[in-house]
């Protein structure tokens, strides 16, 4: 889609806000395309159809959370209707400013971590009534045909042992047997902003909903390293067996980006490897 197109769909249903100027950002994301609209505000519009309903949901649970979480996240503002030949739902929210988090500034923190545990163990604790579980597919188990031809693509890549290992133990630690929490859904490195070194706010809850709380312990091996990682570890508070879950969701993310975007795109071939390093290590 266009920036043009995006300024019309503004300007059509939203005319308070048409005057403003607009620009992309890049990169954007995934799922979404992503503008800034003025000083104040961000457009965001799903790519693909599996990105559609992230407009509604972030605009019924992000206004009940605000105030109790320790980090800022999005304020939406507006959820535009499809129009102009563009097929979905599409949101308006604040912008938010700050620096993505990046490896390099924030691996070795103790404080970036902990400051991290502590939102997590804020949004776990806010009451889940009228949640919906997470998206299908979030079930660990889902991915392991997947994951394995995936270990077994990049052997030339990865110790094919080491990873098979991780991932068996993954699958071994059982299923989540306790009330499900809420989960982000998509907590990793691109989507925590940070402001003086320290993490500021988190955006992007598309896939937010309740259920294992392993899956956002992805952000443990792709940003944090060392020292770091146990102080996440320590201050979550996560048993052994939700770590070895956590472990095999980086893995098994890691692999399938790699698998699908290594070859073309440096920068996720950087990162997805780092991620599955990080797993092996544990």
């Amino acid at each position: 889609m266009t920036t043009e197109l995006v300024r019309q769909l503004v300007r059509v249903q939203f005319p308070q806000w048409g005057h403003l100027p607009l620009r992309p950002v890049a990169p954007g994301g995934s799922d979404h395309v992503i503008h800034r609209l003025g000083p104040e505000l961000s457009v965001r519009l799903p790519r693909h159809p599996d990105a559609v309903g992230q407009a509604e949901k972030e605009a019924l649970w992000l206004p009940r959370f605000a105030g109790h979480l320790p980090l800022a996240v999005p304020q939406p503002v507006a959820v535009g209707r499809p129009g102009l030949g563009y097929p979905w739902p599409w949101a308006v929210s604040r912008w938010l400013d700050g620096e993505v988090a990046t490896v390099e500034a924030l691996a070795g923190s103790v404080p970036v971590a902990e400051a991290l545990a502590g939102f997590l163990t804020a949004l776990q604790r806010f009451p889940t009534a009228g949640a919906s579980a997470e998206p299908a597919g979030r079930l660990l188990s889902g991915r392991d045909a997947a994951t394995r031809a995936a270990i077994r693509r990049t052997a030339g890549a990865f110790d094919s042992g080491a990873l098979l290992g991780v991932w068996e133990e993954a699958l071994a630690a059982g299923a989540w047997d306790r009330p499900p929490v809420w989960c982000h859904g998509d907590f990793h490195t691109g989507n925590v902003l940070t402001s003086g070194g320290r993490p500021s706010a988190v955006i992007d809850f598309g896939e937010l909903g309740i259920g294992d709380p392993a899956c956002y312990l992805t952000l443990a091996f792709t940003l944090l390293s060392g020292g770091a990682r146990a102080a996440f570890r320590t201050a979550l508070g996560v048993d052994d067996a939700t770590w070895a879950r956590g472990r095999g969701w980086a893995l098994a993310t890691g692999l399938n980006a790699y698998v699908h975007y290594a070859d073309t795109e440096p920068r996720v071939a950087r990162q997805t490897t780092r991620q599955i390093e990080q797993a092996l290590i544990g």
